[in-house]
């Protein structure tokens, strides 16, 4: 089975690209501190690339900005691919089925209103 679960603040603003077949993708990454303390007593942060199609592309691009804290639900994908230089490099990503928007500024508005 591959389901993940990661919940983490957004590192940039949430972009939507339209492919040449129509369908609309975003990549964005997450930082997803580490639950414990490595040798020098911090905690380590881990950067998460993920891929959002369609409707949760455009509705994480709407509601979310950079710091926004979410949670992405979905399956590891890793791709192998040539760089310039004819290198392999291996990419794993986490590809949304669910995001579930945890703080957004959007929402502090619509409180606030």
């Amino acid at each position: 089975m591959n389901n993940s679960i990661c919940v983490g603040r957004l590192v940039r603003d949430p972009e939507v690209k339209k492919l040449d077949s129509g369908k609309e993708v975003s990549n964005i990454t997450i930082a997803v501190p580490r639950s414990y303390k490595n040798a020098e007593g911090e905690y380590e942060t881990d950067f998460i690339d993920c891929e959002l199609w369609g409707n949760i592309a455009n509705t994480t691009s709407e509601y979310c900005k950079v710091g926004d804290m979410i949670g992405v639900k979905g399956r590891l994908e890793t791709n192998i691919f040539e760089n310039d230089k004819g290198d392999k490099i291996k990419k794993t990503v986490l590809v949304a089925d669910r995001i579930t928007f945890l703080s957004s500024a959007k929402e502090k508005e619509v409180m606030e209103i």
